[in-house]
């Protein structure tokens, strides 16, 4: 199967198109991850310790809308207008934060950075699947992951020396450069994917029919399911990870550290399946990554219980990094695998796995937040359940035929 669709879309080397998209899709992680060492300040700043861990949620709440908003637009405009417009709202967001007189008002921030950032994550995607397809796809989508995996290992560092500049306002002046510096790549070196003649006027209807018919295929829901589940746990580790690494393990000084070796561990596991995914396939991988990481997890989850709780903290970081490797393993191939089925409807069907997974991923994230009590259970717990929870959905789905979902106006000529 060929590494790309068309041949004009050679004007781009495929390692300037890898790092490009990379850079955009990182602007989501970046957003989350950056602001996490900021957490204790900004809840200083304005009185509120309680209601300034909304800041991660909201972000992801807004990200569920701009999914849903940014999909028919690639599909109707072309990937570069639904990125550029997603930046230039993520960078509106940034200077409301940035000189937020509440927490209210920078949590309306958060919303728009939230909604913004759809646009490069859903338009990255489609551009993906214009190009690559198989394998390949699998391939690109995984070089791409291990550089946005990596980038939450490096963001709380990159978050504190920023802070140590001013204060926490400077992370989001820090959002408005990065994001502009790579809006003008784009507009500068990257053509447009999306043939004219490929492009789906907008409608409402067809939006909805379309929608409805990506949803009702089994093989395309179950994948985003996956991705929901694997999305929620990763989520819900970003919300304990500072209470468990402060309060439970007293060791506030190494949060950064530790936060980056086990993000070292996702991104390693990506690197390595875009070099073993063209020779032994996207579902092989995927089946041994979610063995791997029901076994670590339900390690961890007997260690804790063995411990009162708290397993020692090598143990922790042990098990952790090899759930956090088959997680990484699990990222890049669910994602190719959901996006195989959609064909020219890859900007919905960006935006509909996208918003789908994050909703459940929020679910998960509230649901493990609320239980979370110092001890290693709750996490533990909820990383076994995704697991188990992700291995029945792909057997269910790897077992159904591939069926494409067709253009609004394919389905129209058909009734």
């Amino acid at each position: 199967m060929p590494d790309v669709t068309r041949a004009d879309h050679r004007s781009t080397s495929e390692f300037e198109f890898v790092a490009l998209f990379a850079s955009l899709t990182s602007l989501t992680a970046l957003a989350l991850s950056m602001t996490l060492p900021a957490l204790s300040d900004i809840g200083r700043h304005f009185s509120d310790q309680e209601g300034v861990h909304r800041l991660v949620s909201v972000l992801v709440l807004g990200m569920v809308f701009g999914e849903l908003f940014f999909g028919p637009l690639a599909d109707a405009r072309g990937r570069k207008t639904a990125i550029i417009v997603g930046i230039v709202i993520f960078v509106v967001g940034s200077l409301i934060a940035l000189f937020a007189s509440s927490l209210e008002m920078l949590l309306l921030g958060r919303l728009l950075q939230g909604f913004g950032v759809a646009g490069p994550k859903i338009g990255s995607r489609a551009a993906i699947r214009d190009r690559y397809v198989g394998a390949a796809m699998a391939r690109a989508m995984s070089l791409i992951m291990t550089v946005l995996v990596l980038v939450p290992m490096l963001a709380p560092v990159l978050g504190e020396w920023v802070i140590g500049l001013g204060s926490w306002r400077m992370i989001f002046l820090t959002y408005v450069g990065m994001s502009l510096i790579v809006g003008f790549w784009l507009i500068l070196r990257q053509p447009e994917t999306l043939a004219l003649e490929d492009r789906l006027p907008f409608s409402v209807r067809g939006t909805v029919v379309v929608a409805c018919r990506i949803l009702m295929n089994v093989k395309v829901l179950a994948y985003t399911l996956s991705a929901g589940l694997l999305f929620g746990a990763q989520l819900s580790y970003y919300g304990v990870a500072q209470s468990i690494f402060s309060v439970t393990y007293q060791r506030a000084e190494l949060f950064t550290t530790f936060f980056a070796l086990l993000a070292f561990a996702v991104g390693a596991a990506s690197l390595i399946n875009a070099k073993l995914v063209l020779r032994l396939g996207t579902v092989k991988l995927v089946r041994k990554a979610l063995l791997g990481l029901v076994i670590s997890s339900a390690a961890l989850l007997g260690s804790a219980l063995l411990s009162n709780g708290v397993p020692p903290l090598w143990i922790f970081l042990g098990l952790c990094a090899v759930c956090f490797f088959c997680i990484g393993i699990l990222f890049g191939n669910l994602g190719a695998m959901a996006m195989e089925s959609l064909g020219s409807v890859a900007g919905i069907g960006a935006s509909i796995i996208a918003s789908v997974s994050s909703l459940v991923a929020v679910v998960i994230s509230d649901i493990v937040g609320n239980l979370h009590d110092t001890t290693l259970v709750p996490l533990s717990i909820c990383f076994i359940g995704v697991g188990i929870g992700t291995l029945m959905l792909v057997e269910n789905a790897v077992r159904r035929n591939n069926v494409d979902v067709l253009p609004y106006r394919l389905i129209k000529k058909l009734q």
